[in-house]
């Protein structure tokens, strides 16, 4: 073999040669080492091996990392993106790519990464404040005239949308394009949505991108973007490509999709479907106008058997209301008769009234209550005399006046009472005699009784 530029006596190795040495090398001084790290980009393949990234959060160092299926049955539980672990292992080179990898054998938790960390204090504030809540989702639009959709302009989510809307019966899809990773990609998603929300006729927006490891979708866990997303002004539907774990603007979102293709089925109506609902609603439509039509006929029928001839019915009523004038009349006549004769009366009675009748039929009321007086006086005078003359009468004949005139005396005792008992005087006491005409004084000598 010729020396290699200049060296005599060098002679190269191939590639795998290579490989082989600096495994050999690793393997030897790297083994059997306990390795604690922060869980990134963490996969499982169908196979049953788990690929991840091991990263030290204080300086920027990371090593890939695969666990075989056969030692992944007992670790998989600790294992997921922003896990804090602690793997033992050894570090080889895997040679068809000649990368360097750290084969883990077993694994424990060691708490929560600083990124994972943080994440779930950004979940848990945004939760506080209400940007999750239930109550403030809206629904999707039924027939939406233009679809916003925020992703890379060269990613294979607007392909998908696309292709999913065109299937479906069309659609008017309005890209603003944005980067979906890397430090500038936030920024970008929510001057996205910030130009779609300022075009006339936008009514739902698709926020999004393809699948990718977890820290591809960081702008989408970025706390400017959950915040744009739930403060849109129409209704959002999430469609980040990542079936193991929600992002912050699923949870923000009106509407999750797993992928954009199902994003744009549940925002995009189904032409097909919609034909034959618009054939169906359109015959129950025709249905229920003839049914409406068929009971409105009928109804009109019955009405019409019910009101008979309208000249017949007009006659009636005619007839009916000529009754009623002339009851009118009749009635009016009555009470004017009725109030005329009132009037009648109440002229007589304020005739009745005038003060010159008042006087004329209290002065003759006078004059008769005059005669009726004098009579009365006369009368009571004549009966008056007639009683006293009796009572006189009486009165003089029982006056002791007229038993002296008959001869008897009335003696009167000391005191000047009249004596009726022997026993009240004694003999020497002065008494008085009255006669007829006269008196006798004497005393007494004696007496009997």
């Amino acid at each position: 073999m010729e020396p290699v530029d200049g060296l005599p006596g060098a002679k190269p190795i191939t590639v795998a040669d290579l490989d082989r040495r600096l495994k050999r090398a690793l393997e030897t001084t790297a083994n059997d080492l306990w390795v604690e790290g922060e869980v990134t980009s963490f996969k499982a393949a169908s196979s049953g091996h788990l690929y991840f990234t091991l990263k030290d959060e204080r300086e920027d160092a990371s090593i890939e990392c695969v666990m075989y299926r056969t030692s992944a049955l007992r670790a998989r539980r600790s294992l997921a993106d922003g896990a804090r672990v602690q793997v033992r292992g050894k570090a080889t080179l895997w040679a068809p790519r000649g990368k360097l990898q750290f084969i883990v054998d077993a694994a424990r938790a060691a708490g929560r990464g600083a990124l994972l960390e943080a994440l779930e204090q950004l979940k848990l504030k945004l939760a506080a404040e209400g940007v999750f809540a239930p109550e403030r989702k809206r629904a999707l639009p039924t027939d939406p005239r233009i679809i916003g959709v925020v992703t890379s302009a060269n990613g294979a989510a607007i392909h998908d949308i696309a292709r999913v809307a065109f299937r479906r019966g069309g659609a008017r899809i309005l890209l603003a394009p944005a980067l979906v990773q890397g430090a500038d990609a936030p920024a970008q998603i929510v001057a996205a949505i910030d130009r779609l929300e300022r075009v006339n006729g936008v009514d739902v927006l698709i926020v999004g991108r393809g699948g990718g490891a977890s820290e591809d979708l960081a702008a989408f866990q970025d706390e400017l973007v959950v915040r744009r997303v739930a403060s849109c002004l129409v209704p959002v539907v999430s469609a980040v490509g990542h079936e193991i774990d929600m992002t912050l603007t699923d949870l923000a979102a009106d509407v999750r999709a797993a992928t954009p293709s199902q994003a744009a089925e549940l925002v995009v109506p189904e032409g097909h479907h919609r034909v034959r609902l618009l054939r169906e609603l359109t015959g129950r439509l025709g249905r229920a106008m003839s049914q409406h039509l068929l009971e409105s006929r009928v109804a009109l029928e019955r009405l019409q058997r019910g009101l008979g001839d309208p000249r017949a019915e007009l006659g009636d009523r005619q007839q009916s209301l000529d009754d009623l004038e002339l009851r009118l009349r009749e009635a009016v006549r009555r009470d004017l008769s009725t109030r005329e004769a009132g009037a009648l009366r109440l002229q007589a009675r304020l005739s009745a009234q005038h003060p010159q009748a008042v006087v004329e039929r209290a002065r003759n009321d006078l004059q008769r209550l005059e005669g009726r007086l004098r009579n009365d006086g006369r009368r009571s005078i004549e009966l008056r005399g007639a009683r006293l003359a009796l009572l006189a009468g009486r009165l003089q004949e029982m006056s002791p006046l007229t038993v002296l005139g008959r001869g008897y005396a009335i003696a009167l005792g000391p005191a000047g009472q009249a004596l009726r008992d022997a026993a009240t005087v004694a003999p020497g006491d002065p008494i008085e005699l009255r006669l007829h005409r006269g008196t006798v004084r004497a005393r007494v000598e004696g007496g009997q009784p």
